[in-house]
């Protein structure tokens, strides 16, 4: 079951109290002070896993609380530290306030440990506190609060390449013959529930990842369809795939519908690179000869698929690659 979006809560662990303790000596009812520091609280890290793809698990455990540190002891012995807790999460999620929005990690990077909650630290014990004119001070400090949030975590998939267009555009047919993914394919609109990714593999060892992204429909920026449920996912690819069907009626109308939904979304759609394809050509009575797309392919003959991911490749390699400071 594919799930982009929960809620959960997460405490950081407080700290450890101090210890009042003090030195028992022979003759010497009350001793110097010895009491030890409370030990830390655990803090709240977030991992990205790069074998996670939902947030499934989150819907049966949202609650993520770290270990309290524990109290200092006799001796000067500081207690122990509490156990952090380290969430892991699919690459591509964000963490952010359910009240603002405001956005407080964005977990891109595998295996990198974001630190979000620091666990309060422990109280000193009354050790810390022995002064010239107070040789046997009868304090400790507490330990500070651990800090609680609340949060959305909305995974946004990561990818290199989307493909967009409508129910049926043939999407989840060309990620299956590009890559090693198996999406469900079916002749009816919305077969794809969730986005699919697969790895795209082209020339000596080099490869790209590609996403099938839920078809959109006229209206899809407004919540129709499936609309806003997976237009957040296009918003993490590097290269837009616009991929209109052979049997269209309008290959120009199709298209600025298309364009139309992902710039009423957001307006960020507007910087990024895209390549136009005809695909389905096999449904064609003749060749298609017009200027319109930049590549027609066939899913179905395998007709331009080796040139498409050629030109995808290309196309990512111009993002991937800075200017020189001169062309800036």
């Amino acid at each position: 079951m594919f799930v982009d979006y929960v809620n959960i809560a997460v405490k950081s662990g407080d700290g450890g109290k101090g210890k009042v303790a003090f030195r028992r000596e022979k003759f010497i009812p009350k001793g110097t002070p010895n009491g030890g520091d409370g030990g830390k609280g655990g803090d709240i890290i977030f991992v990205g896993d790069v074998n996670m793809n939902t947030l499934l698990d989150f819907t049966l455990n949202r609650k993520f609380f770290a270990e309290n540190g524990h109290d200092g002891g006799l001796n000067d012995m500081s207690g122990k530290g509490g156990k952090s807790i380290v969430i892991k999460v699919p690459l591509g999620t964000v963490v952010s306030d359910p009240e603002t929005g405001e956005i407080y990690l964005d977990v891109s990077e595998e295996n990198r440990e974001y630190l979000f909650l620091e666990g309060g630290k422990g109280g000193w014990g009354n050790a810390h506190f022995k002064t010239a004119t107070r040789q046997a001070p009868k304090y400790a400090q507490p330990g500070i609060k651990g800090e609680e949030r609340h949060l959305v975590l909305e995974l946004k998939v990561l990818a290199d390449v989307g493909l967009v267009g409508f129910p049926n555009a043939g999407k989840s047919t060309l990620l299956s013959v590009l890559s090693n993914a198996r999406p469900k394919i079916a002749d009816y609109p919305f077969t794809t529930l969730f986005p699919n990714l697969g790895i795209v593999k082209y020339e000596n060892y080099k490869s790209f990842v590609m996403a099938d992204i839920p078809g959109l429909i006229k209206g899809a920026s407004e919540g129709k369809g499936l609309g806003l449920r997976f237009l957040k996912h296009i918003e993490r690819n590097k290269v837009l795939i616009y991929l209109i069907t052979a049997d269209s009626e309008d290959y120009e109308r199709d298209f600025e519908t298309l364009q139309n939904e992902l710039f009423t979304y957001s307006e960020m759609m507007k910087e990024k690179p895209f390549i136009k394809v005809l695909s389905k050509t096999d449904l064609l009575e003749e060749d298609y000869t017009g200027g319109f797309f930049d590549h027609k392919i066939s899913s179905f003959t395998k007709e331009g698929l080796e040139e498409l991911k050629l030109l995808i490749a290309e196309k990512i390699k111009e993002i991937d690659t800075p200017l020189p400071a001169w062309e800036r």
